[in-house]
């Protein structure tokens, strides 16, 4: 029975599990897709999520929720970008993309069992509203000379 077991404590402090949480969720909105733990994949699909649906909701407590829980990333020269610019990614570029999709923005995928600790490793990633169809590959046949002698000779 899972009673008083609502969350993973990822063996951290309160303090320290949601300052990891605000860091991972605020890498996945402006990366869109990021490799950690599997354990902390798990629990970061759970705020995704949430978030994609503050950005659908689209009102300026929703925005104003969003930049309360995002961190602000300094801007340097390697382009890192700020808070502001990671609100309006998830408002104007992701909440658009699942606006017909109910739930379920996220997947996480097992990647490799990291070499230092034996830890599961995995990656999450959004994903794409829409289907995106594969191009099918034409297969050439590859014909034998054997095979070439008989169709000219018919």
């Amino acid at each position: 029975m899972r009673h008083g077991n609502a969350f993973r404590k990822l063996g951290t402090s309160a303090s320290h599990r949601r300052a990891l949480l605000r860091n991972l969720a605020t890498s996945l909105v402006l990366n869109n897709r990021i490799e950690t733990t599997l354990p902390k994949a798990k629990e970061l699909k759970r705020v995704a999520d949430k978030l994609v649906t503050l950005g659908k909701r689209g009102d300026l407590h929703a925005r104003r929720q969003a930049m309360s829980y995002l961190f602000e990333v300094k801007k340097t020269e390697t382009g890192n970008v700020g808070k502001r610019e990671a609100v309006h990614k998830l408002f104007e570029e992701l909440a658009p993309r699942f606006s017909e999709r109910a739930g379920g923005y996220t997947r996480v995928l097992r990647t490799r069992v990291r070499q230092g600790d034996g830890a599961q490793m995995a990656i999450i990633e959004f994903v794409e509203a829409a289907v995106q169809k594969k191009e099918v590959k034409k297969r050439r046949r590859v014909v034998r000379k054997s095979e070439t002698a008989e169709v000219v000779a018919e």
